[in-house]
């Protein structure tokens, strides 16, 4: 109907390490126009300042003081997210397997996913975006109109990541990512902030065997059906 309003949905996709959201989570955006919120950039980003301030997450009122003047900007680059901390651009600096295990380290900390969520839900405040993460469901967006919990098996993550791993990262093995990707799960799913779980009310998602276009479709399935309502 000529001038109706499209409704500007929240789509919240929760799951492990390695289990597609972003490859998913950057389309499903791309095609519903939806801003692509990459929640877990945001943490490798702090992480990353944290690392070159030499920050103690114990000292809490240091950390809440650089928390507050923290400021991260996820913007659209030549077609690829962009991430900006306090204007600087740090895309390429975070996406490494350190400042991922730092960003699960970093993550635990109260007053760091406080800010976080913060940031996220300001973004996030008019609708439109398609936010990924590991507790955008249950504790960013609970009234999120559409949760998807993405999985998939260890193996099956760690294959993924090893793969997606730069030429200079090489000299890390298949082994010691699958190590890496069942730590990140324990840590996850054991902290005490905001652990990763599933939404009561998401449809799951197993990715295993399957490609991103099926992934894709499957979530675009739920969205429309909501749309419908």
């Amino acid at each position: 109907m000529r001038g109706k309003r499209v409704r500007q949905l929240i789509v919240a996709i929760d799951g492990p390490a390695g289990a597609g959201k972003s490859t998913v989570a950057k389309r499903v955006a791309k095609e519903l126009g939806y801003t692509y919120m990459d929640t877990g950039a945001m943490y490798r980003a702090f992480a990353w300042k944290v690392r070159e301030e030499e920050l103690k997450l114990g000292d809490e009122k240091k950390l809440r003081k650089v928390l507050q003047d923290t400021h991260i900007e996820l913007v659209e680059q030549d077609g690829r997210l962009g991430v900006l901390l306090n204007g600087v651009e740090v895309t390429d600096r975070i996406r490494t397997p350190e400042l991922s295990q730092s960003a699960s380290l970093v993550s635990t900390s109260g007053i760091v996913r406080e800010r976080m969520v913060e940031l996220q839900r300001a973004m996030g405040s008019r609708g439109g975006v398609v936010a990924e993460g590991r507790d955008i469901g249950t504790v960013v967006f609970p009234g999120a109109e559409v949760k998807i919990y993405l999985d998939a098996s260890a193996e099956e993550r760690a294959r993924r990541r090893f793969e997606e791993l730069p030429g200079q990262e090489k000299h890390v093995t298949l082994e010691e990512t699958l190590k890496e990707i069942e730590e990140r799960d324990r840590r996850d799913k054991e902290r005490a902030v905001a652990p990763l779980r599933k939404a009561e009310d998401a449809v799951v998602i197993d990715s295993t065997g399957h490609s991103a276009d099926q992934v894709v479709e499957r979530i675009m399935q739920e969205i429309k059906k909501k749309m419908s309502t």
